[in-house]
């Protein structure tokens, strides 16, 4: 073992720990401080006092760094584990365990500095132009019977989507426009699918335009200004669903409705089944109580005709009562002819026997002629022509096959008398024969 040097001896000093500790921090501050480092997120964690902590990392390295809850406030995005980030803070020693760490001031996604001028820009200028005016947005279909969706094969987005439909709405079809989301030639395969679905027929009535989450620069197709006028060109109304719900982009901004996720831009267009069901047997019940008043009301009509028409007897016997008042009439006018004629022709005694007669004769022709219609509208030489006057069990007057079922007990009347039968079959039409019937 090698002796331990003299403590006084040249160029040499022994340090406290928690003073190496400082000085090691002093000179980091003065030599790096402030320092911004751009590396990828790992381990990520908020604690609950509202601090991040988590580690700074590459290929080459790694550093652990802390965010207060000061500057943690001031996130305008959710920090995940995987993200490129671009970080400003001060480089110091964390005396309690004498490690190396970075205090983090702020925060942003990798690139995003550029990225968001060019996005802002394009926003204020595509919105002056009116494209994102809520007058021009379409609502969607309550009830769509054909859904399109644009996403990647590949993406989780796409199994998102199908799993919902399939739970909320498995009975409505799925049309699914392959496109990729990301990358240089993804604005224009968007763009080919959204097109292609509007050229469909049968159309679809709503289009998805869904991917999952991502950084910015991961979301930068669905900032293309060409997919934006193509969502606002589209005939079909367009739901976008893109990131999480904290991410935006000018297709949210375009599209005739903004989905937080794709899952929500499912369940958006696509009311649960059993919400279908209860609207049909709503309708159901009401088109089931309409149907019984229309035939309650042609009921009542049928009664009200019924009892103006009454007994084909009652009809007669006012027909009767009406030409013995017309018979009564004709006397008393062929009196007061007579007795008019007597008057006026009282000195012409001779001819008075003549014109007599001949009064005689005219009112007795029309006495004639009055028997004659009464007679005609007797209803029995109706039965005595063979036809017979049936009434049911109650009396009432039947003229229909309809008011008959086999079994029932009916009464007809004949010329001579009464028959009590009773009916073994009921048919449609006149049959060339009667059929056999009980006679009591």
């Amino acid at each position: 073992m090698s002796a331990w040097p003299p403590s006084d001896g040249p160029g040499t000093r022994v340090w406290a720990v928690g003073a190496l500790c400082r000085a090691v921090a002093d000179a980091l501050d003065a030599r790096f401080n402030p320092v911004a480092v751009r590396g990828e997120l790992s381990g990520f964690m908020r604690a609950a006092s509202g601090h991040c902590y988590f580690t700074l990392k590459d290929g080459a390295g790694q550093m652990r760094c802390a965010m207060f809850r000061r500057a943690a406030q001031l996130l305008d995005f959710s920090p995940r584990d995987g993200d490129q980030v671009e970080l400003r803070g001060r480089l110091g020693v964390y005396e309690a365990r004498g490690e190396l760490q970075l205090v983090v001031e702020s925060l942003r996604r990798a690139g995003q500095g550029s990225l968001f001028e060019q996005f802002m820009q394009r926003k204020a200028r595509l919105e002056a132009e009116g494209l994102f005016e809520a007058a021009r947005k379409r609502p969607l279909p309550p009830w769509p019977r054909r859904i399109g969706l644009v996403t990647s094969a590949g993406a989780a987005a796409l199994h998102d989507v199908v799993t919902a439909l399939r739970r909320r709405a498995p009975h409505l079809p799925v049309v699914f426009a392959p496109a990729s989301v990301q990358g240089a030639q993804a604005p224009a395969e968007l763009i080919a699918a959204l097109e292609a679905l509007c050229r469909l027929q049968p159309a679809v009535d709503v289009i998805l335009l869904v991917r999952g989450g991502g950084a910015i620069e991961d979301l930068w197709a669905f900032n293309d200004e060409a997919l934006a006028r193509a969502i606002v060109r589209s005939p079909v109304p367009v739901v976008v669903g893109v990131g999480h719900e904290t991410d935006f982009s000018i297709a949210d901004f375009c599209a005739d409705l903004r989905a937080p996720t794709p899952t929500a831009a499912a369940e958006l267009v696509a009311a649960p089944r059993e919400q279908h069901l209860a609207l049909l047997d709503h309708l159901q019940g009401r088109l089931r109580d309409a149907l019984l008043a229309q035939v309650d009301r042609q009921g009542q009509r049928l009664d009200r005709v019924a009892a103006r028409l009454g007994r084909p007897s009652a009809l007669a016997a006012r027909q009767q009562g009406a030409l013995q008042h017309r018979a009564q009439r004709l006397r008393h006018a062929a009196r007061a002819q007579l007795q008019v004629a007597l008057r006026r022709h009282e000195a012409q005694r001779q001819a008075l026997p003549a014109a007599l007669a001949a009064a005689l004769q005219s009112h007795r022709h029309h006495l004639d002629r009055a028997a004659l219609r009464l007679g005609l509208l007797d209803p029995a030489l109706v039965l005595q022509r063979g036809y017979a006057w049936l009434t049911d069990a109650q009396g009432r007057a039947l003229t229909r096959a309809a008011q008959l079922a086999a079994g029932d007990a009916v009464q007809a009347t004949l010329a001579d008398g009464q028959a009590r039968m009773t009916v073994t079959a009921v048919g449609s039409g006149v049959p060339a024969a009667p059929t056999a019937a009980n006679r009591s």
